[in-house]
């Protein structure tokens, strides 16, 4: 028996240590090692960019204008969290559902739709008048962005050659990074000029208009499958997703313990039957078979606690800024910059540094790095400046840039090539969980304690973030290798 640590745990996965895991990986397509020419291959590129861009950026910009969304709608702090949960309950219900239907009808033809329905209803958003029609708006947003989301990796593998994939999947790590991190300086941009909330949903219809002109003829087509799709389990799967978010925003606007350990227990029986119904199929919908990969499941583990903290942060520090302390929608998406300028500089010393050091080192302590950020946001003084909080979220931005390229790749390293789908959908899944569970969480703070909610959820963020470090650093473990 041979064991797998350090370096070798990212670049030598365990599922490949089996004949058949290993005559899968061989059996891949040749058109996905040779890509697209130079030329196409940029603006197929651009298209999956700018449409990844607007799916991440949407949730962040609306994250920053919460309270001057709420104060327009006249609705509490609290209510006014739906317009991110109905957004990314949609988006985890169905990203997995779509990257099994992008197997079957193409994944090209799965992004598209996406897209449109996506570009549709942000004009839908743009146009509501109250809570209940924003909310079912950008549930419907949220459908496009998970069918966006659920393929663009595996896009990206038929959009490069084999000896080029890196960089795309480097790329897209850094746009989905940096697109989260920059909605709120773009919203502060948005609403400086504009100076309404609907802008920032508006602003969405030209950019996916053009995205839709540059993906209908620049995307390739991809292999399809001979497989059907199974409906019954793509219902199980979204019903389970939804009821478990559900259950937690329900709780965090103060419903009873009863009927939220109610809805959790109908989410466990309902993933039970879904577990059951896919056991033994060669792709089930939820790969059930690659979390058998520790290296794999702590690295979703370890993604799910990161995106669940920086979630936490992002919806409450606005509240933070604007109704303690009194800065203007546009101050604070401008206080926001540190942090994404900090991520973008660490994601290329990230990339450099993972060629020396494992993911499970470089994430740790990335996350440990932001646990520290979060910590020190909680006790800021009572009247800070602008340097005060500056500083504080570049240690954010520091320990997030060091954590998400070199853990995405150690996500999609682990498993054999040919399941590079089922991968790609489970790090979508991990990455809106965390975020899903993390703006829920942060009405549970604000209903606990109106006036402490920001640093009550700002703690609560360090410790998912520390979460993920002891999550990570658990891939240096030996483990024995598969015979």
């Amino acid at each position: 028996m041979s064991t797998i640590t350090g370096h070798e745990a990212d670049s030598e996965p365990y599922g490949l240590q089996t004949v058949a895991a290993v005559a899968l990986a061989q059996a891949e397509p040749a058109v996905q090692a040779d890509g697209l020419p130079e030329g196409r291959r940029f603006w197929a590129m651009a298209a999956v960019i700018v449409s990844v861009a607007l799916a991440t950026l949407d949730t962040a910009i609306a994250n920053m204008a919460l309270p001057t969304i709420g104060a327009s709608l006249d609705i509490t702090a609290a209510a006014s969290v739906w317009v991110i949960t109905s957004y990314q309950l949609t988006m985890v219900a169905a990203v997995l559902p779509f990257a099994s239907l992008g197997d079957i009808i193409g994944h090209r033809r799965v992004y598209i739709g996406g897209l449109a329905l996506f570009t549709l209803a942000s004009l839908l958003c743009a146009l509501s008048s109250n809570l209940p029609e924003l909310a079912a708006a950008r549930a419907i947003q949220g459908v496009g962005a998970a069918a966006i989301m659920s393929v663009n990796s595996a896009l990206v593998r038929f959009i490069f050659p084999a000896n080029r994939l890196g960089r795309g999947i480097g790329l897209m790590a850094m746009t989905v990074a940096l697109g989260f991190a920059l909605g709120p300086t773009v919203a502060a941009g948005i609403l400086a000029v504009a100076h309404s909330w609907t802008w920032l949903f508006a602003i969405n219809v030209p950019f996916g208009i053009a995205a839709l002109l540059l993906a209908v003829p620049m995307l390739p087509q991809t292999p399809r499958s001979s497989a059907r799709f199974d409906y019954f389990a793509a219902l199980l799967n979204a019903a389970a997703f939804s009821l478990a978010i559900f259950a937690l925003g329900k709780m965090a606007h103060g419903a009873s313990l009863s009927e939220v350990f109610g809805e959790l227990g109908c989410s466990a029986i309902l993933w039970i039957m879904l577990f059951q119904w896919q056991a033994g199929q060669a792709s089930p919908m939820f790969p059930t078979d690659l979390f058998k990969l520790p290296v794999f499941a702590l690295s979703s583990l370890t993604a799910v606690c990161a995106f669940a903290a920086q979630g936490l942060a992002f919806v409450s520090l606005p509240f933070l800024f604007q109704v303690e302390l009194g800065h203007s929608a546009v101050e604070t998406g401008l206080l926001f910059t540190p942090w994404p300028v900090t991520v973008a500089v660490m994601g290329i010393v990230a990339g450099r540094l993972s060629d020396r050091f494992t993911a499970a080192i470089l994430g740790g302590l990335g996350l440990a790095i932001l646990a520290a950020g979060l910590l020190l946001m909680a006790v800021l003084p009572p009247a800070p400046g602008n340097f005060d909080i500056g500083w504080r979220l570049v240690v954010c931005g520091i320990g997030f840039g060091l954590f998400q390229a070199p853990n995405l790749r150690a996500l999609m390293m682990s498993v054999p090539a040919a399941r590079s789908g089922g991968a790609s959908g489970i790090v979508a899944s991990s990455r809106l969980t965390g975020q899903a569970t993390g703006a829920a969480l942060v009405a549970l703070c604000f209903g606990i304690s109106a006036a402490n909610g920001p640093a009550l959820a700002l703690t609560l963020g360090a410790v998912f973030a520390a979460g993920g470090c002891v999550a990570s650093f658990l891939r240096l473990v030996p483990r024995p290798a598969a015979v």
